[in-house]
């Protein structure tokens, strides 16, 4: 196994790990703006009112893109299988 094989995989995971969280992470970046926006333009300084809304909007990412993350991750998963004969011949 050499280096250019381990930064290959190093990079194709981290890839993986951006695509798999960015729904969640925009998700809860726009939802807490909105709310962080509507508690300024309406003077309510509740720290527990903005998460209720995020939680929930997670909740809907998960639900909405939960079937394609399950598919990238088997899929990652099958490719790194699949590598395993080259990385152990030294290919």
């Amino acid at each position: 196994m050499d280096t250019n094989a381990v930064l290959d995989i190093g990079l194709a995971g981290i890839w993986i790990a951006a695509k798999l969280s960015a729904p969640i992470l925009i998700t809860a970046l726009v939802v807490g703006f909105a709310i962080s926006l509507l508690q300024s333009i309406t003077q309510i300084q509740e720290v527990t009112l903005s998460f209720v809304p995020k939680a929930a909007a997670v909740c809907i990412a998960l639900l909405v893109s939960g079937h394609w993350m399950i598919a990238e991750m088997v899929s990652f998963t099958n490719e790194m299988f699949e590598r395993i004969p080259g990385l152990l011949n030294g290919g």
